[in-house]
């Protein structure tokens, strides 16, 4: 089996609990911080096909603003997810790729969609018994209110 190969299981996964003495920081927080946000997913997915243009993401991700993707870049280069490179020229290009360790992410990110793309009628259904069962519930089409 390949490092990057993931398996599929029926039942859980093994994962040693967080918050321990002797495992205090497993650092999935931090890391759901950054993977865990829309905007990073939807960039890392873009770059797992190439380099970009800051415009050429822009376009290719709906909705995102010029604010939000540049902040996006930065924590994923912050991360050392994402290396940024200036070209010297009038005016001056720049273009965004994964690192090797961002694209060693893009196995998980890929595992993530094909999941949610497998279970999302069980999830709307166990969505829609939920709410037929507590009808003054405050969450409401993936969306909670507070």
């Amino acid at each position: 089996m390949s490092l990057t190969h993931t398996r599929v299981t029926a039942g859980p996964a093994e994962l040693d609990p967080c918050g321990l003495p002797e495992h205090p920081d497993c650092g999935i927080r931090d890391l759901l911080d950054r993977v865990g946000d829309t905007w990073s997913v939807f960039v890392i997915v873009e770059l797992a096909n190439g380099a970009r243009r800051f415009g050429e993401l822009q376009r290719a991700i709906d909705g995102i603003s010029q604010r939000m993707l540049t902040l996006t870049v930065r924590r994923l280069e912050r991360d050392g997810l994402v290396t940024r490179t200036v070209y010297a020229t009038v005016p001056a290009q720049v273009d965004y790729r994964l690192t090797e360790t961002g694209a060693s992410l893009t196995h998980l990110v890929k595992a993530l969609a094909d999941w949610s793309l497998a279970h999302r009628e069980v999830i709307a259904d166990a969505r829609s018994a939920y709410d037929a069962q507590h009808p003054d519930n405050v969450m409401r089409r993936g969306r909670s209110s507070s």
